[in-house]
């Protein structure tokens, strides 16, 4: 397994990790035996990133990545995030907790899912806007003298807050969506990290799988998959966001590899400090992305890949308009 830095002096990691929130949760039905068994075929091809969240599920996912990890948390960087609450009355909107208390109780709460001691990577999973990052994070960096937690991570953070944030205490990884529909990012923060020596975790790689070719009608999806009710896979959107696939897919079909290894081979291309978590729970899916890590893109090709996808080329926004309002804070 090829292998990248996260962050200036942070560790070493497995080129790719693995998302793990579609295991329990947004996606519509799944199998936790079938879960386990792709997160012991990914420990085995030697990804050791794993990637999970108090709120998936809620806490269902880390009692499943904890479940699977047992006698093997040697061979895994563990990440984890907090600071999302889903409301209680409706499951699109969500609220965000950022105060010192919280990171604490949430923590300990964590830990005792995973049935770990200690995580690798702790990440503040959205900004709160009603708390200074400087106030969570230094609460943040009380875990890791406290030695529940190694490295602190922040998401879908505007590079001004990451600045305040890496003052307090230094960030390890920004985790935030990337990939060739979603390229927000290049804005500033890419920059930004690229500057302060901190690594990049793109998450949705793949375009929540739209961009592996796999989704030609809404009704590919459960009635429970959340993607149904995500702007860029309705109405007309869907429609404008398909021509985007079909040029992928003939791309691919000239580069010899699939249009998710093609998706993915641009994310890790943009830069050596860049980990992407493409999330799957079946492994031949998981396979295909490992297989990604053979596919080299030519200067040329990537030009091509670049003017197919420039900023801002899908239509839609990411997220429903109730969430939106969550990100770059």
């Amino acid at each position: 397994m090829q292998t990248r830095t996260l962050g200036k002096d942070g560790p070493r990691v497995s080129a790719i990790g693995l998302g793990c929130m579609g295991m329990s949760a947004f996606y519509g039905a799944h199998d936790d035996n079938e879960s386990r068994s792709t997160l012991h075929y990914a420990l085995d091809r030697g990804i050791n990133f794993l990637d999970t969240s108090d709120m998936y599920g809620p806490h269902t996912n880390e009692r499943l990545v904890g479940s699977a990890i047992k006698g093997r948390r040697d061979n895994v960087f563990l990440a984890t995030k907090f600071g999302i609450q889903l409301d209680a009355n409706d499951p699109h909107l969500r609220h965000v907790n950022g105060r010192p208390e919280y990171v604490h109780a949430s923590c300990d709460a964590s830990l005792k899912r995973l049935g770990v001691d200690c995580i690798d990577l702790y990440y503040q999973h959205r900004i709160d806007a009603n708390v200074p990052v400087e106030e969570t994070v230094g609460a943040m960096a009380e875990l890791v003298t406290a030695g529940k937690v190694r490295y602190l991570g922040l998401c879908e953070a505007s590079a001004p807050t990451l600045e305040r944030a890496h003052k307090v205490h230094p960030i390890t990884a920004l985790q935030s969506e990337y990939s060739l529909w979603t390229r927000d990012p290049e804005n500033a923060v890419l920059a930004a990290c690229k500057r302060l020596g901190i690594g990049f975790v793109p998450y949705s790689p793949l375009g929540r799988g739209f961009l592996t070719g796999a989704i030609n009608k809404p009704e590919d999806f459960d009635a429970d998959d959340f993607r149904r009710d995500n702007p860029r896979f309705q109405g007309d959107n869907f429609a404008r966001n398909l021509y985007l696939v079909e040029q992928i897919k003939a791309m691919a079909r000239d580069k010899g590899c699939s249009p998710a290894q093609l998706a993915l081979a641009w994310v890790l291309a943009q830069g050596e400090y860049l980990v992407p978590i493409p999330g799957t729970r079946r492994i031949n899916n998981l396979e295909e992305n490992i297989a990604a890590l053979n596919v080299t893109l030519t200067n040329s090709e990537l030009a091509s890949i670049d003017a197919a996808f420039p900023l801002g080329a899908a239509s839609g926004t990411r997220y429903q308009e109730s969430v939106m309002h969550l990100l770059a804070i």
